[in-house]
C-alpha cells in the first residue's frame, strides 16, 4: 500500500494512507496520480472507489439512460473506432434526420420500459441550422414526456449551446475519447481543444455535461491514466462520466483491435469514480461482449449508469432482459434521478 508520500494518498487529496477522508473534490489531479491509482492492488483500488461511492450515491442505485440514433451514418470525421464514418472502408448507409413525432414515439417506450433520461446522437460534424431547430423541437417534446434529455450532435459553438438550452436540453454529450497524447492516432479531422471549446461552450450555457472516453483502442496505461487526468481536471466535473469498451466494428481502423483483459478496464472505472466523486459514471458501450462477473466488478468499483435497449447508435447493447436478470440477482434497483440530485 502506498505509503504517505504516495501521490494517491496526500494529506490534502481524497485519499490517505489509511483509506478515505472525505469526498473533497480535486481539479488538481495528475497523469502521475491516477497511474498510482491504477497501479495499486486491486482489493485497495476497489475498497477505495467502493467508500467514496458510498459517500455520494446509493450503492444499489443504478440511473437508466436510453440512447438513439436520430441521424446514422455520412459523418466527415475519421474517428478510427466509428463505423458512421464516410471515410472509412464499410461505413453505415448514411440516413435523414428522423422525424419529431418518431423519435417522440421511441422516447415515450423508453420511458414505458424504465429510462429517466432520452439520449438522443446524430453523425455530425456540427449541426446545420435547420437541423438544430428539428433538435430542439425533439428535446421539447421528449421533455414533456418527463424524461431527461440529452444530445450529441458534434461540435457546437455559444450560440448553438444557447438554443438547446432555451428548448430545455439537461445534458450535452461530448467524449473527449482518450488521452491528448494518443488522441492524433484516433482522429485527424478535430482536435483535442476543439473539443474542449464544446465543452466550454455547454458549460457557459448552463447545460450538464457528459463527458467520458474509450478504452481498448490501441492506448497504452499512461494514455489510460491520461484521459482520467483530462476529465477531472476539467473546470467543472462533468455530471455524468461514460466510459466505454472498444466495440471492435469490421472495416473500421480499430476493427481487429486487440482486446484488453477485463480487470484493467474495471481499474479505469474505480479510477474516474475515485476521481470525480460526484459523477455518475456510466458504464456504456462494450457491455455485450463483458461477462455477468465483468459488469458486476465495475458497479463495485462505481459505475452507477448504464444505457438500457438493444442498440447504441450503431452497435449491440445487452438486451434488456437480459439486464434486468443480472440487476435481480445483485439485489440492484433502477431509479431517475432528478437534476438536483445529479449536480450535488
Amino acid at each position: 500500500m502506498p505509503d504517505g508520500s504516495s501521490p494517491v494518498s496526500r494529506p490534502s487529496s481524497t485519499m490517505s494512507a489509511s483509506g478515505v477522508t472525505g469526498v473533497d473534490i480535486r481539479h488538481d489531479w495528475t497523469v502521475a496520480d491516477i497511474q498510482a491509482l491504477l497501479d495499486l492492488p486491486f482489493p485497495e483500488l476497489m475498497f477505495r472507489a467502493q467508500t467514496i461511492h458510498r459517500a455520494s450515491f446509493d450503492p444499489t442505485d443504478i440511473q437508466i439512460s436510453t440512447l438513439l440514433s436520430i441521424k446514422t451514418g455520412g459523418c466527415p470525421e475519421d474517428c478510427a473506432y466509428c463505423p458512421q464514418s464516410a471515410r472509412h472502408e464499410k461505413s453505415v448507409k448514411a440516413d435523414r434526420l428522423m422525424a419529431v413525432e418518431t423519435v417522440l414515439a421511441e422516447a415515450r417506450k423508453a420511458r414505458d420500459a424504465g429510462a429517466s433520461r432520452f439520449c438522443m446522437g446524430a453523425a455530425w460534424r456540427s449541426p446545420k441550422e435547420h437541423d438544430l431547430e428539428t433538435v430542439c423541437a425533439m428535446v421539447e417534446g421528449v421533455k414533456d414526456l418527463g424524461l431527461e434529455t440529452c444530445v450529441t450532435l458534434g461540435m457546437l459553438d455559444s450560440a448553438q449551446a444557447g438554443k438547446l438550452k432555451d428548448a430545455g436540453l439537461d445534458y450535452y454529450n461530448h467524449n473527449l475519447d482518450t488521452s491528448p497524447e494518443f488522441y492524433g492516432e484516433i482522429i485527424s479531422t478535430r482536435t483535442y481543444q476543439d473539443r474542449l471549446d464544446t465543452l466550454s461552450h455547454v458549460r457557459d450555457a448552463g447545460i450538464n455535461v457528459c463527458c467520458g472516453g474509450i478504452v481498448g483502442m490501441g492506448e497504452n496505461e499512461t494514455d489510460r491514466a491520461g484521459l482520467i487526468a483530462a476529465l477531472a481536471t476539467l473546470p467543472t466535473h462533468p455530471e455524468s462520466v461514460p466510459i466505454n469498451l472498444l466495440v471492435r466494428v469490421k472495416g473500421t481502423p480499430l476493427g481487429e483491435a486487440e482486446e484488453i483483459d477485463p480487470l484493467d478496464f474495471v481499474r479505469m472505472i474505480a479510477a474516474a469514480r475515485i476521481t470525480m466523486p460526484k459523477s455518475r459514471v456510466r458504464l456504456a458501450a462494450g457491455r455485450e461482449n463483458m461477462s455477468d462477473e465483468t459488469q458486476t466488478l465495475c458497479f463495485l468499483a462505481g459505475a452507477n449508469s448504464i444505457f438500457y435497449g438493444e442498440r447504441l447508435l450503431t452497435t449491440p447493447n445487452p438486451q434488456a432482459q437480459r439486464d434486468r436478470v443480472l440487476l435481480d440477482r445483485l439485489g440492484m434497483h433502477t431509479t431517475g434521478i432528478g437534476l438536483d440530485a445529479a449536480q450535488a
